[in-house]
């Protein structure tokens, strides 16, 4: 007979997650294990396998999470009807606000996605490569000809502003919304200025 699902399944994989996340920031990929694991979810090692199968899978599992949703609230918000200066303004926003309360899925992104195989750093990749294209399309709609016509300065200019976003978190964590709000004008401000100079 095949083993019935808990109702509480989905909640005990999101927190095994964000466990996973911390523990993996904190401690590294290669040094953390599935005992620390099970200690910083409060559980038994075997119920966390009983979830996932080993620790590839759980940093699978986190970094799949992240990315997708990520992608998926970003992506979502509609900025159709927006002008071009203030689509940007609102994709750099949501990018900031959607980071808040994720420092260690940030971190283990950055430092550990390396150590999934191929085919998963690939789809992993994707998600990231979709808001990537998103928001190079709002620098082409607010830069002049040039740049939007120069795929490599376009694709500079659309590094530097996930660079400024994405290590926000290394000298501001636990910045509230107003503040993040606050830094994604900044950001915003400093990319139409410098992007219609170029």
């Amino acid at each position: 007979m095949a083993r019935t699902i808990a109702k509480d399944h989905d909640e005990k994989r999101a927190q095994i997650l964000k466990s996973a996340a911390k523990v993996f920031a904190e401690q590294g990929f290669d040094r953390a294990s599935m005992t620390q694991l099970a200690r910083e979810c409060g559980i038994s090692k075997a119920n966390i396998y009983h979830y996932y199968d080993s620790k590839d899978a759980v940093l699978f599992g986190v970094l799949d999470t992240y990315l997708s949703d990520l992608r998926d609230r970003v992506c979502s918000v509609d900025v159709s009807a927006l002008s071009p200066d203030q689509r940007l303004r609102r994709i750099v926003s949501e990018i900031l606000l959607a980071y808040q309360g994720a420092d260690h899925e940030h971190q283990v992104q950055i430092s550990a996605m390396g150590a999934l195989p191929e085919e998963q750093q690939k789809l992993l990749r994707a998600y990231q490569r979709e808001l990537v294209q998103l928001v190079s399309g709002a620098l082409a709609g607010v830069a002049d000809e040039g740049i939007a016509k120069d795929p490599a300065k376009l694709r500079a200019a659309t590094m530097s502003v996930f660079g400024m976003l994405n290590w926000y978190y290394m000298w501001n964590s636990g910045a509230g919304s107003e503040a993040r709000e606050d830094y994604a004008q900044m950001v915003a401000d400093l990319t139409m200025n410098g992007i219609r100079s170029l």
